[in-house]
């Protein structure tokens, strides 16, 4: 679905991420996983229309869309939910939904029920400003907003960064079950075990290069992922 060819990023004269290829199956949960610094972000970032390539392409179901801008990247059926969450905090939950679907002119009463079945507590919340949520509320959020564009495919970046365990086990549950109402996963995580635990496919990325790929329980039964990432 998504097929990442040869992709440069450059941060002024940093060779952020160099030349890497990989690619994103319909309707599957993918991770990239690898230390910090390693060019994970950058490249949702990338994808996402928000750092220009110094090279390579990325196609979309067949369409280069290398050099699209966010919005247009947005409208193609790919939305990303940001690092840090990154919410309104002076707007309502209800507002800031409502954000997710601003490229769209038809009623989003079915996409509100829908985020609200998958996030009961924003429902109950969906009046409340959403600068006094929790984080993990905030999380919900971000992701509920996302899902407001209804996207094809959505890119998650550090999902459980911050998060207390019990709220991260129900993140993921969240994502697997987004997963199985058809929306694909691109997910950069840094608690590896839990992201490879989900995930169908992996690649692992060190200092801007893909060094390992496989199966989710490929990885997590990987010697060097198990030193270098899961504590063992």
């Amino acid at each position: 679905m998504l097929k990442i060819d040869g992709l440069k990023v450059n941060y002024g004269g940093i060779e952020a991420v160099k030349g890497i290829s990989f690619q994103v199956p319909e309707r599957r949960i993918v991770t990239l996983i690898g230390a910090n610094g390693a060019g994970k972000s950058t490249t949702l970032r990338t994808i996402a229309g928000l750092v220009k390539p110094a090279g390579g392409r990325i196609h979309l179901q067949g369409e280069d869309i290398t050099s699209l801008s966010p919005d247009r990247i947005v409208s193609r059926g790919i939305t990303l939910v940001p690092e840090g969450r990154r919410v309104f905090p002076d707007l309502t939950v209800v507002e800031n939904l409502k954000i997710g679907a601003y490229l769209r002119r038809d009623s989003l009463n079915e996409d509100l029920k829908w985020v609200y079945d998958l996030f009961p507590r924003l429902k109950e919340r969906s009046w409340q400003a959403a600068g006094t949520l929790s984080g993990g509320e905030q999380q919900m959020l971000a992701v509920g907003r996302a899902l407001m564009s209804r996207p094809k495919i959505m890119m998650m970046d550090e999902p459980s960064l911050g998060l207390a365990p019990i709220v991260v086990r129900g993140i993921f549950d969240i994502i697997k079950e987004i997963n199985k109402q058809g929306v694909t996963i691109l997910l950069v995580e840094q608690n590896a075990n839990m992201a490879l635990k989900t995930a169908d496919l992996g690649y692992v990325l060190e200092t801007g290069r893909i060094t390992l790929s496989g199966s989710g329980q490929e990885l997590l039964t990987n010697e060097a992922v198990k030193k270098a990432y899961l504590g063992s």
